[in-house]
């Protein structure tokens, strides 16, 4: 079924239709162009909130972007900026593929329809130009009728007329034979108007407004198929892009789930683990004796010359007050301004900054060695001599490394040595070492009684002074238990030197069996995998249970 032969009369309809068809393609340009506008505002709010809850700090300097929950934040927010990206992209796409072109598209339509309508006004024109022509053929014809039979019946009155004379006779009849001829030749041209204008209607109904009207057809039919077209690339570009929204999504679950509340704990504690010891009991001072009052370690008062306390070196006074307000400190190269832990921590960042300084200076001073064989072997290819002042300044930057190298092992040495003494302190005196092992200890051959009076004389024993060098963990076990089996294994976080008694050394990144867990003293027993068994620091540990 066509329009040129179902709705050959329905010109009107026609034309009213292919109009709406363009209107409704403009509409839907419009509209999508209006949704682009959607889409990139959306996706510059999205652009702007990302920016405003990202860190304004770098990660290296930025405490919080070592806990779980601030980098799982962080990649939602990058996911989301992503996410915009796609965004961005759909309204580009919408914009390109549909606006533009259908926009086009519909200029082009525009034209056509007015080129096919103004054809068939034009046919139309002629047809009712053809008709006025038939009309007036007609009215003449009807007209010259009128006057041939007027003029036969005045010429056969006056030829009944006696009273007429000849003349007059033969004049009426020769005016009645010209109007007749007359009649006869718009009869004539009345019938050949007429054959031409019917030939001409059928032409135009039969041949001319169908093929005008098909064309019409055909075009909105295109349109209406490029129109579908347009509604599909809508969700063509939403389709395009939703494998890398699915990913973004997909990385938000990612990020949530990667939330860890131990780890972060832990973090927390190495970024803010002091290193102190805890604060001894304070000692009861009698007012009513002569003052001379004993000073130990853990009191807070002075001596009796009214001077401070002076500490041996690597021991420091414990923090009484720790929710007090902080002081102002000055920032110092050996970062003793900081607690011990994080004085130790920042030092040992310092000295693997160095290390890679420095062998990166000694990578750069092999290389201008070899190039300057080169030169000297070749030396078209370069002067030698023109490396001498790299050469130089590299070999003053490699011994000015070394010498902050040193000064940084010195520094983390005595940092080490004063965490150790802390933790001496704090074990000597607020924990409980670990159990001793099931055999005996070496003296048990003796009596029960001189036992108990050993035991009774040795608890009677004066504390050690002060200053006297004392083992880090003075009850550990003698003698290990070779035949336990380990309960989980451990990596050493970082070097540990085991230089007191029941301690044991380890080196950094290496694999150790755990044989007891830390009771809460801050010390774990482990074994080395080439023999030996120790104490060593909980904290250096990353820890894993059986």
């Amino acid at each position: 079924m066509d329009w040129g032969t179902e709705l050959w009369d329905q010109f009107e309809v026609i034309e009213r239709h292919t109009q709406w068809g363009l209107d409704l393609l403009d509409r839907y340009v419009k509209f999508v162009k209006e949704r682009t506008e959607v889409e990139q505002a959306y996706a510059k709010q999205l652009r702007n909130l990302v920016k405003k809850y990202l860190p304004k700090r770098p990660a290296k300097d930025d405490p919080e972007s070592k806990f779980s929950q601030q980098q799982s934040f962080v990649q939602i927010l990058q996911e989301v900026n992503d996410f915009a990206g796609q965004r961005e992209l759909v309204a580009e796409n919408l914009s390109v593929h549909v606006c533009l072109e259908l926009a086009k598209y519909s200029q082009e339509m525009k034209q056509e329809r007015k080129m096919h309508f103004q054809e068939g006004r034009r046919a139309q024109q002629q047809l009712e130009s053809g008709f006025k022509q038939l009309e007036n053929s007609k009215r003449k014809f009807e007209r010259d009728c009128r006057e041939a039979e007027k003029a036969a019946q005045t010429a056969e009155r006056l030829d009944q007329d006696i009273n007429a004379t000849k003349a007059d006779v033969e004049k009426a009849k020769q005016q009645a034979h010209l109007r007749s001829h007359m009649a006869e030749e718009s009869k004539n041209e009345y019938a050949a108007q007429l054959q031409r204008f019917n030939r001409d209607q059928a032409h135009f109904y039969f041949s001319q407004m169908p093929q005008i009207f098909d064309k019409l057809q055909d075009m909105d039919e295109r349109r209406a198929t490029h129109l579908g077209a347009g509604y599909g690339l809508l969700s063509e570009a939403e389709l395009q892009v939703l494998p890398i929204i699915t990913k973004c999504l997909e990385g938000m679950k990612v990020a949530a789930a990667a939330v860890d509340s131990k780890n972060d704990s832990q973090v927390l504690i190495e970024l803010n683990k002091s290193g102190f010891a805890r604060p001894g009991d304070v000692e009861f001072e009698d007012f009513s004796q002569p003052m001379n009052r004993a000073h130990s370690d853990s009191s807070l008062g002075t001596p009796s010359d009214g001077r401070p306390e002076l500490r041996g070196p690597g021991r420091s006074r414990a923090k009484r007050w720790p929710f007090g307000k902080k002081n102002k400190t000055v920032v110092t190269e050996d970062f003793s301004h900081l607690p011990p832990e994080q004085q130790r921590k920042r030092l040992q960042q310092q000295l693997e900054e160095r290390n890679r300084e420095l062998q990166k200076e000694i990578d750069q001073r092999e290389a201008l060695k070899k190039m300057k064989d080169v030169y000297e072997k070749t030396p078209q290819m370069g002067d030698p001599t023109s490396l001498e002042p790299q050469i130089a300044e590299t070999l003053n930057n490699i011994e000015r490394l070394k010498l902050e190298v040193q000064k940084y092992e010195a520094w983390l040495a005595e940092a080490e040595s004063r965490v150790l003494s802390n933790r001496g302190d704090s074990l000597n005196r607020h924990t409980r070492p670990p159990d001793p092992p099931a055999s005996a200890p070496p003296d048990s051959s003796s009596s029960s009684n001189s036992g108990s009076q050993e035991n009774k004389e040795s608890s009677e024993e004066p504390p050690l002074e002060e200053g006297q060098d004392t083992p880090i963990y003075t009850e550990f076990d003698e003698d290990f238990e070779e035949s336990a089996s380990p309960i989980g294994h451990c990596v050493a976080i970082y070097h540990f030197e085991g230089s007191s008694e029941g301690t044991i050394s380890m080196a950094e990144g290496e694999d150790l069996s755990l044989m007891e867990e830390d009771k809460g003293d801050g010390w774990t027993r482990v074994r080395r995998k080439q023999g030996g068994e120790g104490y060593v620091p909980t904290s250096y540990l990353r820890v894993t249970l059986n």
